[in-house]
């Protein structure tokens, strides 16, 4: 990290957690970021449902939620970018303060409730993308929506065709009742109108869908069974979680999902779980808690195919990614792996 970087990360973790936030997305904006542009090897390069990667290091849902710093976000060298989650409608989203730094724990807590533009503005700068970047939405509900699962349906269909792949997020904790959408019938139900939205898509695109770190046992193979009879391209595991076991923090009380590096282990096990129910039928995407380049190989190695990363950023800064992925490379290499896919499922007894 440079010295101008870690100046930078300085001043932001003085603000508001919100207001550094937006400051963050500016900097991004306006070429004032680190840029390492693509990062790719032999070893990193992978496929992931059908989608060519030149690394497997993405940027979760959240970070960039009105897909408002593309060229930015193009040049920080992810693999690939998930933006949103978007609704059909504009929504401000929940009270503030509703972000909360817990530095002693290198983890955050929000609770915004899915603010963002409306599926119309966000679909007017996902025109604009960059060339050559792998870009996702993520698929939210209206909190008043008449008719939530029907939501995320209506934003795929608009928006679908500047998209490389879609979340339906049915995990956020922030959103009253919005996790009741897991239950299976309900699940089978709304999956079954994403999916039908999908294909009536010029140019149809893998669906992923994002679970909780919370599920009980059942709930788990609950949500594999859906998943397998659906036709998703595949899971995301996962979300933030409500749990608040062992924090330091004096805002650790705070309502909201907790993401950062106290959800690797939980969110870890429920991916190798969720790898083990699969059988590996599906790519799984591993998020929750990656902040190095050996927890990143840690979810590949539990049943991941590629990662996803968030929090992290606001105690590495963007210069975290090159980092990752350098010592993500090493690791392969070093034990033997020719590439990201050979090493997929091979710790995975490890999480169980």
């Amino acid at each position: 990290m440079s010295l101008v970087e870690r100046a930078g990360l300085a001043l932001l973790r003085r603000m508001d957690p919100e207001a550094a936030h937006g400051l963050a997305l500016k900097a991004l904006q306006s070429g004032l970021a680190p840029s390492p542009g693509r990062i790719t090897s032999d070893r990193l390069r992978c496929t992931v449902a059908g989608l060519d990667l030149p690394n497997p290091l993405g940027l979760a849902a959240g970070f960039d939620k009105n897909a408002e710093a593309l060229p930015g976000l193009a040049r920080a060298g992810f693999g690939f970018v998930e933006v949103g989650a978007a609704t059909p409608r504009p929504q401000p989203g929940n009270p503030k303060p509703r972000l909360f730094r817990l530095t002693e724990d290198r983890a955050a807590i929000n609770r915004f409730g899915f603010n963002n533009d409306g599926m119309e503005a966000i679909a007017g700068r996902l025109m604009h993308r960059p060339e050559g970047m792998v870009l996702g939405l993520n698929l939210g509900a209206n909190k008043d929506s008449a008719d939530r699962a029907a939501d995320f349906a209506t934003v795929l269909t608009r928006c679908g065709a500047d998209l490389d792949f879609a979340t339906v997020n049915v995990s956020s904790p922030n959103t009253e009742k919005l996790r009741d959408l897991q239950g299976k019938e309900a699940l089978s139900a709304l999956l079954a109108g994403v999916m039908e939205a999908r294909d009536g898509l010029e140019r149809p695109v893998p669906v992923f869908l994002k679970i909780a770190p919370d599920l009980d046992a059942q709930g788990l193979e609950d949500v594999a069974e859906v998943a397998l009879s659906s036709g998703v391209a595949g899971v995301i595991a996962t979300n933030t979680t409500l749990s608040r076991d062992g924090l330091a923090s004096r805002f650790r009380d705070e309502t909201g999902g907790l993401s950062g590096q106290p959800l690797f282990e939980r969110a870890t096990r429920v991916l190798a779980r969720l790898s083990q129910l699969t059988e590996g039928r599906l790519p799984l995407i591993g998020v929750g808690g990656v902040g190095s380049g050996e927890q990143a190989y840690a979810k590949i190695r539990a049943g991941a195919s590629a990662v996803q990363l968030y929090t992290a950023l606001v105690y590495g800064g963007l210069s975290l990614v090159a980092e990752i992925l350098h010592d993500l490379d090493a690791l392969l290499a070093r034990d033997g792996f020719a590439s990201v896919a050979d090493a997929v499922g091979s710790g995975r007894e490890d999480w169980l």
